[in-house]
């Protein structure tokens, strides 16, 4: 292998490794515990643990920046169909393998620095990427934490929410003490979710050894004893009631409001069904159309409160409900998925519009690469339907053309 093919091999194991790190800092800052805890009241652990993380992505992206700028000359060198060049060979060699990365932070101490010494001295690729995973480490431990507690917590609390919805009709009437006890119950259930959402590490049980591999480190979510205890006393309601008129008047209710749960949801679906083809004529990759929501069995259920059977009912109803809630859940959601697509280009329009009225800042409008680059970004933007993932690519690359200009200049 000729040095040439040999500097070749390396650059283009340099600019995967580039694409790689992008594509996980894009991720950990699309994700959602790093969207949400960004705007979120924290306390407690919480509060500490993503105060310390907040800075490290916040290194983290400076240092990619840094890192990416000497990339962009490795490529700019190293690629190409006649490229590295001979005359080139011993630059590209420095910026593979010498100190080129200023990596961002406090300078060495001036009581440890050499006279001759400028500051903190730049490091090599490899030790810029070394840096960059340590922090994206510490990073992801904390979302990954939190999203682990809140997935543990939601299933409970969401269980223990909808039990209390389902039951409060029939706490009616039946006296002062059940009442108190089933508000008592909804200001549990209120302030437990509450408190899982301001400092859900304070649920988190690290693992007493140290994981052997992955970034998000051993541990759990304790949930212990995080549902109110309204359950079995729930279920005893039907049974407590006052009379059998009570509780027909209960369940005529309930199976009322199932039917019109469930015309709205029709209604709904078709809203979502109108939605996601608008869309779709947009944006190339959506979700599924949600599944047909059936009408629920009112004349069987009817049939039931008429014959007594209010166990079986509660649960036929319960069961009803349940899948009702999901088809509205699935239909909501891909309303919202087409909704979040159309956003998302729009978003990355903006961005590109800010980007092309930057470079102009810099005198290289009309800088050939920045043109190709912006290009490429605006022709996917603007061509319907919109592959996302490919237009958000490419506006990254174009801002990365940009930084690496403004740079030399």
């Amino acid at each position: 292998m000729t040095p040439e093919e040999s500097a070749a091999q390396r650059v283009t194991a340099v600019l995967a490794e580039r694409d790689a790190v992008q594509a996980n800092l894009l991720e950990l800052d699309g994700s959602f515990a790093k969207q949400v805890l960004e705007g979120a009241a924290l306390t407690g652990r919480t509060r500490e643990r993503w105060a310390a993380a907040s800075a490290a992505l916040a290194t983290l992206w400076e240092t990619f920046l840094a890192y990416s700028a000497v990339v962009d000359r490795v490529a700019a060198l190293g690629t190409g169909a006649r490229r590295p060049a001979r005359k080139d060979l011993p630059e590209l060699g420095e910026l593979l393998t010498g100190g080129c990365v200023r990596l961002p932070g406090a300078p060495v101490p001036l009581a440890r620095r050499d006279l001759a010494s400028a500051g903190r001295p730049p490091v090599t690729l490899a030790a810029a990427v070394g840096a960059m995973r340590r922090a994206f480490t510490e990073v992801t431990e904390v979302t990954s934490a939190i999203e682990a507690v809140w997935a543990a917590v939601a299933g409970p609390l969401d269980a223990a929410a909808a039990e209390l919805a389902r039951v409060r009709p029939l706490a009616e009437g039946l006296g002062p003490d059940i009442q108190a006890e089933f508000r008592a119950a909804e200001d549990a259930v209120a302030a437990q979710r509450a408190a899982a959402n301001a400092d859900p590490l304070a649920l988190w049980r690290p693992s007493p050894a140290p994981a052997a591999s992955g970034a998000g480190g051993g541990g759990r979510a304790d949930t212990a004893g995080r549902r109110p205890a309204c359950a079995s006393r729930s279920r005893s309601l039907p049974r407590g009631s006052p009379s059998s008129t009570g509780c027909g008047q209960q369940a005529s209710s309930r199976i009322d409001g199932l039917a019109a749960a469930a015309a709205a949801a029709r209604a709904a679906r078709q809203d979502a069904v109108a939605a996601r083809r608008d869309a779709a004529a947009r944006i190339s990759v959506l979700p599924p159309l949600p599944p047909e929501i059936s009408a629920p069995p009112l004349a069987s259920l009817g049939a039931l409160a008429a014959d007594g059977q209010w166990s079986r009912l509660g649960a036929e109803l319960d069961r009803c409900e349940a899948d009702l809630a999901a088809a509205a859940a699935g239909t909501a959601g891909v309303r919202q998925a087409a909704a979040a697509a159309l956003d998302k280009r729009d978003e990355l329009r903006g961005l590109l519009r800010a980007y092309k009225a930057k470079a102009a800042r810099l005198g290289a409008a009309e800088d050939p690469d920045l043109a190709a680059k912006h290009e490429q970004a605006h022709g996917l933007l603007w061509t319907a339907p919109c592959d996302l993932a490919a237009a958000e690519a490419a506006v990254a690359a174009y801002q990365r053309a940009i930084l690496a200009t403004e740079g030399r200049r």
